[in-house]
């Protein structure tokens, strides 16, 4: 596939998923992009912001198959991978998938499982297969874990360990609409008539993963290359204000969403650009802040931002 059919197709997937979703739309791009780089998204903001909306409506979209698994205390992880049953006719045991066994999994506020359960994620999201009983199985082609997290109510939450947070390629926060957007939301939940809003699908599981595949032929030069390890050496070197800084799954998540990014933008090339487009929402979650820093309104999000901006970026020819 020719990165001009991903931007086409792409950019028709993200028009269809705004028929459910008014503004944000530079969210939506990074949830796509995120997904043409084969990775998992965290979106991580209040209750109420069409979090599980986008999930449901990219589903429908790229025309895979979509799973919903409410994260609660008592979920153990058999409930997420399968079990084994005795089938008393055959006198033998049958493994029984589990809601894993689709193409993209809505882990709705997993934070509220306890770590043994938000665990049993762990193989499947770097790995993309679950071992039961010694048995492996593989896991559907593509494969994309949307987890959702409420970062305010923390009774009865057990917090993401850094191990599982630095498996999700992304996270992204949505925030409020503006006041013109919300009125749009309102008007459109009137035209329709009905909650639901149908989207049509655009893509079929084949085509999402041989989009993937086209974005890994995306061409990054070596001061793109440098630039990326740049950004992230400085969270490493950033003593004041970060603990620990991004590791090389850090640098590989940026190398991976900037190749996408510029394909969704129709270039078979990286940019600087593409690269500062996706380092904030790729690499904020991977620093742990320093401990008097917790109780200030510092975020990750805004280190971030100033390390971009004193990250000399290189000249593109």
């Amino acid at each position: 596939m020719k990165v001009e059919e991903i931007h086409e197709k792409g950019n028709a997937v993200l028009d269809e998923v705004k028929k459910a979703i008014v503004g944000k739309d530079e969210v939506l791009r990074l949830i796509l992009t995120t997904i043409l780089a084969d990775g998992h998204i965290l979106l991580e903001d209040l209750p109420g912001l069409a979090k599980t909306l986008m999930a449901k409506s990219f589903a429908k979209a790229l025309g895979v198959q979509f799973t919903r698994v409410q994260f609660t205390p008592d979920l153990l992880p058999g409930d997420i991978l399968g079990v084994s049953v005795f089938n008393q006719k055959t006198l033998e045991f049958e493994f029984r998938k589990g809601p894993v066994f689709t193409n993209v999994l809505l882990a709705d506020e997993i934070n509220r499982a306890p770590p043994k359960t938000q665990s049993a994620l762990l193989e499947a999201m770097q790995e993309r297969q679950v071992t039961i009983e010694g048995n492996t199985y593989q896991l559907p082609k593509p494969f994309i874990v949307i987890a959702t997290q409420n970062p305010i109510e923390q009774e009865g939450t057990y917090p993401l360990p850094e191990a599982q947070l630095d498996r999700f390629l992304v996270r992204l926060r949505v925030g409020y609409p503006s006041k013109g957007e919300e009125m749009e939301i309102l008007r459109r939940r009137m035209a329709r008539k009905k909650e639901e809003v149908d989207i049509t699908p655009i893509l079929t599981p084949e085509e999402v993963v041989e989009m993937q595949r086209a974005v890994e032929e995306v061409y990054v030069s070596d001061p793109v290359l440098e630039y990326i390890t740049d950004i992230v050496t400085a969270t490493r070197e950033d003593r004041k204000e970060i603990e620990v800084g991004a590791s090389p799954r850090g640098s590989l998540a940026l190398l991976k969403l900037s190749r996408a990014y510029a394909a969704l933008k129709g270039r078979d090339y990286v940019i600087p650009d593409d690269v500062k487009a996706v380092a904030v929402p790729a690499l904020s979650h991977r620093l742990i802040l320093k401990r008097e820093l917790w109780y200030t309104r510092v975020s990750q999000e805004s280190i971030m931002e100033k390390i971009l901006e004193r990250v000399p970026v290189p000249k593109f020819e």
